[in-house]
């Protein structure tokens, strides 16, 4: 059986800090993994690969909004906005 070393109120703070952060940071990987299916490499080249995952991570920034900007592009439909003429 092991012995188990009580953690004290410090490292509690500490280790509570840590898991705000990690949970910050790990939270655009997961939604590159399960919602834009990211495989290790996709491309064969550097340059492709590159340019994929900055289109991915630029589609995570957008992604927490995504019901808010729904909202907003159905307001602009039924405003006619999309209906303007191209010049």
């Amino acid at each position: 059986m092991k012995a188990y070393i009580r953690v004290d109120e410090q490292q509690k703070r500490k280790n509570r800090t840590k898991v705000k952060v990690r949970a910050k940071v790990e939270w655009p990987f997961r939604i590159l993994k399960r919602v834009f299916g990211f495989t290790k490499v996709r491309y064969c080249g550097l340059k492709k690969n590159h340019e994929w995952l900055c289109a991915a991570f630029a589609s995570i920034n957008i992604y927490p909004h995504r019901r808010r900007l729904a909202k907003i592009n159905l307001q602009l439909a039924r405003q006619g906005v999309y209906n303007l003429p191209y010049k």
